[in-house]
């Protein structure tokens, strides 16, 4: 079963805690976890948030002292001053499906709450439209993002290459990219986080593109390895993680991509020339 979902208001002060702070890799792995269950975050011991992050009880206390605090007593203590917890929130009444709806609204919130600067999805958008091919990158859960990103975008951008399979293969489909002329990479990573991701988007970088990122968090494990890391929370109250806010993300990223292509619209409607001429559609 996925984790308990927490309220994007506690995710978002649980980010703002983190951020101004130069953490290891061990240390970011704690606060991704934290992130992930922000509303019990205030409620873990030491012993629990270090077995939920796979670390040693020790690396949680230094993690807690490189945020000021004088161990991690004192940063618990902090997060249940500051963090509200998803149950003062939650309508008791509503069942888990309810809920888990409900979820992904306030992850829709949230994420509106971010675009109102829109100054990194428009940064965004201009490199993906000057990068001919475009690669565009997601594994396993992700999958599905990369692939319906890829649909649409390929109606505007000239030259746009999915990749959606890791192996032996990918790191040679990143070098013909690279090849052809690819400047960029966008990639779309939603836990769990497969390590050829992590590896992936390190062997892109080292080969000169520019990695954008559509995360669930800004502390995923792919974060030190993004040039641009854009975060949309998931929803983790179902036993498959929901991704809705990390969808309407990507469709955001195709819209900053066309308000930087100047034939974007002239390509949309030849397309739809086109597809009236065949029937394509119905309506």
């Amino acid at each position: 079963m996925g984790e308990t979902n927490g309220e994007p208001e506690a995710t978002a002060r649980l980010q703002k805690l983190f951020e101004g702070h130069r953490l290891t890799p061990t240390q970011r792995r704690i606060a991704h976890c934290m992130v992930r269950r922000a509303a019990d975050a205030p409620f873990l011991s030491s012993v629990e948030l270090a077995e939920l992050a796979g670390v040693s009880q020790p690396s949680v206390t230094r993690f807690a002292v490189a945020l000021g605090f004088d161990g991690y007593p004192a940063l618990r203590r902090h997060l249940r001053d500051v963090v509200p917890t998803a149950e003062a929130a939650q309508d008791a009444s509503a069942n888990e499906y309810q809920q888990a709806v409900q979820a992904e609204i306030d992850n829709l919130r949230h994420l509106a709450g971010l675009l109102a600067d829109p100054a990194p999805v428009e940064r965004a958008g201009r490199l993906l439209a000057a990068s001919r091919p475009l690669p565009v990158l997601g594994l396993r859960a992700a999958a599905a993002q990369a692939t319906g990103f890829c649909y649409f975008a390929r109606k505007v951008h000239p030259d746009v290459r999915l990749l959606d399979e890791g192996g032996t293969l990918l790191a040679d489909r990143i070098d013909g990219a690279v090849r052809a002329g690819a400047g960029a990479l966008l990639c779309f990573a939603l836990p769990r986080h497969p390590r050829e991701v992590v590896e992936a988007l390190a062997y892109a970088r080292a080969a000169g593109l520019t990695v954008v990122t559509v995360a669930d968090s800004t502390f995923a494990p792919v974060a030190r390895h993004s040039d641009l890391l854009l975060p949309a929370a998931v929803g983790t109250g179902l036993a498959f993680d929901t991704a809705c806010a990390p969808m309407l993300l990507g469709r955001v990223l195709l819209e900053a991509m066309c308000d930087a292509l100047p034939d974007a619209q002239a390509r949309l409607e030849e397309f739809d020339a086109r597809a009236a001429a065949r029937g394509l559609f119905v309506e």
